[in-house]
């Protein structure tokens, strides 16, 4: 039965568990040079209204990676949703492709793509969501630290997609996050959506949030799209910074993650996030692994070899 992938909420811990596992071994075969091409003949659209760099890196690599080919389309040479309803547009791209990476503003585009869609969709980043970056996020986290099951995840900055994200991932997968934003900039509840409120505990000081934590995690103060809100958020996220104390405060092996591109002085200190306790690199990487292992899943299902 087809599946699409535009909320992390869309998939269970059972499956999660197996993507991990296939991710595991996909980046293996990668790191020894082990041609591994499953996706033969098969075609990825990938469609940008907001501006991209590891998105577009990691799924367009990962696709030829596992055999497929690439069309790349951005808001000059794409129509979704002016001129052309959004609903013919997926009727037509889903005739022609085999797997949809959409990468937009607002969630409903995606839906509304994806009710019409005869194939896959995945959601590569909205203003409500950013499941593949939190998927990357996890499996950087369980290849350094062994399961997420149990763990505590600070995250401190802005209530916005990331932090929505990390909400349904530990409502699925049995964690903990300490979310602490500014006045003003909480998560919405309702986008969250998550089923089991003990998944999470709000803290008004971000280093109270940081606490005995195994991961402390962040985000640019503003985000595509808020750019008018600059001046706004640099005033009220100015305690917002991660910094060596609010790292010294969670556990001693803690690990620091941010999604990238980085302001450095801004929402991270520069020694924290080029610091030995920072997994970035692991992190921006691991976009593509996971990356293939979902597109394998969601094409071929679970397969074994």
């Amino acid at each position: 039965m087809m599946k699409h992938y535009l909320q992390f909420s869309d998939l269970t811990a059972d499956e999660y568990a197996w993507i991990f596992e296939r991710a595991r071994i996909i980046k293996a075969r990668f790191k020894q040079y082990e041609k591994y091409q499953p996706l033969t003949d098969r075609t990825l659209a990938l469609i940008f209204e907001k501006a991209s760099t590891r998105t577009r890196v990691s799924f367009e690599a990962g696709m030829y990676q596992l055999g497929g080919s690439v069309v790349h389309l951005t808001t000059g040479d794409s129509q979704l949703g002016r001129s052309e309803p959004i609903e013919d547009s997926a009727r037509v791209i889903s005739r022609m492709t085999d797997i949809v990476m959409i990468r937009t503003f607002e969630q409903t585009k995606i839906e509304v793509f994806a009710a019409h869609s005869r194939v896959p969709v995945i959601n590569g980043l909205t203003n409500e969501y950013h499941p593949c970056q939190i998927l990357a996020d996890i499996f950087t986290f369980i290849e350094h630290r062994g399961p997420i099951t149990g763990k505590k995840v600070a995250w401190v900055g802005d209530g916005n997609n990331m932090a929505n994200t990390w909400l349904q991932a530990a409502d699925i997968l049995d964690f903990t996050v300490h979310l602490s934003t500014p006045r003003g900039y909480e998560v919405d509840q309702r986008l969250a959506g998550v089923k089991n409120n003990a998944c999470y505990q709000t803290f008004k000081d971000p280093s109270e949030a940081c606490v005995g934590v195994d991961l402390v995690t962040t985000d640019v103060w503003t985000s595509m799209g808020y750019e008018a809100e600059n001046e706004a958020r640099r005033a009220a996220f100015a305690s917002w910074r991660v910094s060596n104390d609010m790292m010294a405060r969670a556990q001693p092996n803690a690990l620091f993650m941010h999604c990238l591109p980085a302001h450095r002085g801004e929402e991270v200190d520069a020694d924290v996030i080029d610091g030995p306790q920072s997994v970035v690199w692991d992190e921006a990487e691991n976009r593509l692994h996971v990356q293939k292992a979902l597109m394998e899943y969601l094409l071929l299902g679970r397969v074994t070899d």
